[in-house]
Parts: structure tokens; sequence; C-alpha cells
């Protein structure tokens, strides 16, 4: 099971890449200046059994976090292990943000329905219709602007317009055998309408093409309407991870 989190892990850094990446044993803290996201914004422990000077570390962590203006974030996924996750419940550190990570074989999905469509290639053009659908500040558009630049796998910007009207938005990053969706949204008012499934089959279709034969992503476990669309769609939960911060942060 940890080797799959591995994989997963390791993939979801290469989709969604940090602006600085510093490393302390198996520690990865990746922080972004430009974007506050908690997956750019958090130190990802990686192996269960490197458990060693853990408050020092912690503090390492967080003077690297102070320098950036950003509150010290641990993710805690499967690798982060027990031994970890105790010592921070002893030291009353808050819990939140639980996300699902999910899988869908590609192989026997039905895909020849699904429109082909080309990834965009303008890119403020996609961040522009990304931050519509997403409901995000437009002061988030550099630091988008500067992840989707720095992804190293292929990376498809998929969105569906009526008009100049952005209905859905979505980034399929092909890696390998690997299609993994990111940042994907429907514009409040055109949702339950069958856009975000439509637009996320024909990102799978474009990733089948390119050799990938697995689906994979991130979605928060409170998202009822994203889960029941995933779901339908033949995703199945792979593990789970959420975020911790110190008393008062």
């Amino acid at each position: 099971m940890l080797a799959v989190v591995r994989r997963y892990e390791a993939a979801g850094f290469r989709a969604w890449p940090a602006a600085a990446v510093h490393y302390d044993g198996t520690w990865v803290v990746r922080l972004t200046a430009g974007h506050p996201a908690k997956r750019l914004n958090s130190v990802n422990p990686l192996d269960p059994g490197d458990t060693h000077a853990i408050e020092e570390r912690i503090g390492r962590a967080a003077r690297r976090f102070d320098a950036y203006g950003r509150p010290l974030t641990f993710r805690m996924s499967p690798l982060s292990g027990q031994v970890l996750s105790t010592h921070l419940d002893k030291a009353g550190w808050n819990r939140f943000g639980e996300s699902i990570v999910m899988r869908l074989p590609l192989k026997d999905l039905e895909l020849g329905a699904a429109m082909d469509q080309i990834p965009l290639k303008d890119i403020s053009r996609f961040i522009g219709a990304s931050l519509r659908t997403g409901g995000s500040d437009a002061s988030l558009r550099p630091g988008l602007s500067e992840v989707i630049g720095a992804i190293q796998p292929e990376a498809g910007l998929f969105a569906l317009e009526d008009g100049n009207e952005p209905l859905a938005t979505l980034i399929c990053v092909h890696d390998g055998d690997l299609a993994g969706l990111f940042e994907v949204a429907t514009e409040k008012s055109a949702r339950k309408q069958g856009h975000g499934r439509n637009l996320i089959l024909s990102a799978l279709k474009w990733a089948r093409l390119r050799g990938a034969r697995e689906a994979w992503l991130q979605v928060e476990a409170g998202n009822a309407p994203a889960l029941s669309l995933y779901g339908s769609l033949g995703f199945e939960e792979v593990y789970r991870y959420h975020y911790r911060r110190p008393p008062g942060a």
C-alpha cells in the first residue's frame, strides 16, 4: 500500500510543482510565495520510519514558513506514520482539510462518445477561465501562471466555453501511464448540466490516446457533488490525507 501511495505522491509533486523544495531527511518542504494553496505550502513526510529529532525539525520548517509568510502546515498522508501523528496530537495540533485520492483504470472506460478536444495553448486565456469557474480571486493569476508554467510532464489545459463564457475547466497532466486531473471546476450558474463530466471524459480520451492507462485525482472529502460525479465515472478511493497546523495558527 505504501508503494502505491508513494507513486501518487510523487506524481502529485511533479504535476503541481512548488516554487521552492527543501528536504529534511524524508520530509519534503514545499513553499510557493505566489500561491497560497496548502498543497504548495506544506511539509510532506514520506517515510513512517523517519522519526528522529521531530521537534527540532519542526522548528527548522517553521522558520522556513515564517520567511515566506505562510502558516506552518503539515500534509499528513499514510506515509507520515503514526509516530509523527501522535507527536502532533500531544502538542495540540489542529487537523483539517481531509482529501481523498481516487483512481480510475482507463482500459475499459467508454470514451467513444467523448468530444475530441484539443487542449488550449493560450495559458492566459485558460487561467482567466479557470479563475472564473473556480470562483477564485484575480490576484491568484500570477501564482497560478507560475505553477502551470513549471509543470514538467505534458499538461493539457481544457476549457468548455459558450462563446466567450467559460463553463468548465480542468488541467490533465499526462505523466507516463498516469493522467492526473487538477483544478476541475464548473462555473456556478452552469452546474448540474453535465459540463464537468463531458470535459473530464474529453481530457481522459486525450490522455489515453497518449498512452495513459490510469486516471487519478484529489478531491476534498466534504465535496459531495464532486464525489458523486467521480463515483459515477468509476473512480475509487485509494487513500486519504489531511493537514495539520499548530495551536493558534
